[in-house]
């Protein structure tokens, strides 16, 4: 029922591409990351959580129609429904049936809920799809709570000794994250333009998140004392994020968990913090399909693919794809619509 094509991910009975790389008629879209949302269609579908994001990166002229989770519509027999996959609001995974056959795209997941996201919910199917990001072993992500601990203790301390604190998150997904584990009583928190779009995207459609301030260009830099600031990678090394000084750097990221990563950054602290599975996640959500066929695409795809037949006995394959995992989310994000060097773009 799904084949895999120049374009993308393809069910010819629906005549349906799901978060295609290349223009087509039809298009199903996991999530607004800029790996997996692409402009260029005649028409896009997705869960209604993620159309604010879809409009404001491909047009507010896109052709786009949204649906809730769990909700069944048919396309020329094909029975279609999205369900939640816990990456960042508004991420789904796209079941398909026909004729008895049935395959679930997940797009990227995670199955830690991380009070963001609606949390994933593993889907009884014949085939599975599945990123392999952080496909190794090594990948085992800290709590929610551990995590909240870390970055509070690590802003209290920092403001304690007279330093701002920058978090580098992108703008979709993981700034919003950071955003709602902040201990506010700690000082003030301003964001970079990029994340406060989203943030406003987010309190429009989905609701309240902890407050904040805009920096721009009348900001007064000086008053900014002892404040958490979230800015995204991009803005790293900028004019924008040296005018903050003095500051601490930490950066939050899945890539955190291996030695070295932090300060190959050259960030002062490293949060193990991703909308991506993990290891343990990865082999939980699989096995939970109760799938027997595996397609294993964007990550540590012919290891983990190799690792899934030699344990479980699933057929797996490696599917090659432009789909880059948090690689992708950390490079592109999604950048403001206005221009000027304080706003990062």
């Amino acid at each position: 029922m799904i084949t895999f094509d120049d374009n993308g991910i393809y069910c010819a009975q629906a005549g349906i591409y799901i978060d295609p790389w290349k223009p087509v008629d039809k298009a199903i879209i996991t999530h607004a990351h800029s790996d997996h949302a692409r402009w260029g269609m005649n028409s896009y579908l997705a869960h209604r959580d993620a159309l604010p994001v879809l409009r404001f990166r491909l047009g507010e002229d896109i052709n786009v129609e949204g649906k809730e989770y769990r909700e069944s519509f048919s396309i020329n027999g094909v029975n279609i429904s999205l369900h939640p996959a816990g990456h960042i609001w508004g991420s789904a995974q796209v079941r398909l049936e026909y004729k008895g056959e049935i395959w679930v795209v997940s797009g990227d997941y995670k199955l830690q809920d991380d009070g963001i996201s609606t949390p994933f919910e593993p889907v009884k199917c014949h085939s599975f799809i599945t990123e392999s990001t952080f496909g190794l072993p090594v990948y085992n992500f800290p709590s929610v709570e551990s995590l909240k601990e870390d970055i509070n203790n690590w802003w209290r301390q920092n403001a304690a000794e007279g330093n701002n604190s920058v978090i580098l998150a992108y703008a979709l997904g993981k700034a919003q994250r950071v955003l709602q584990q902040l201990d506010t009583s700690i000082g003030k928190i301003y964001t970079h333009g990029a994340v406060d779009n989203i943030n406003k995207l987010y309190e429009e459609s989905i609701g309240p998140l902890n407050a904040t301030e805009r920096i721009t260009t009348e900001t007064d830099r000086k008053e900014i004392k002892g404040a958490m600031i979230i800015a995204t990678p991009s803005s790293a090394g900028t004019p924008w994020i040296r005018k903050l000084s003095p500051y601490k750097l930490g950066i939050c990221s899945g890539w955190m968990q291996l030695r070295g990563a932090r300060r190959r950054k050259g960030a002062d602290r490293g949060f193990v913090m991703s909308d991506h599975a993990d290891w343990e996640q990865l082999n939980t959500a699989i096995l939970a399909t109760g799938a027997t066929n595996i397609y294993v695409t964007h990550g540590y795809k012919s290891i983990y693919a190799k690792w899934l037949e030699d344990n479980y006995g699933l057929n797996a394959t490696e599917v090659d794809t432009l789909y880059v995992g948090e690689q992708a989310d950390e490079e592109s994000g999604v950048e403001p619509k206005e221009g000027g060097a304080d706003e990062g773009v």
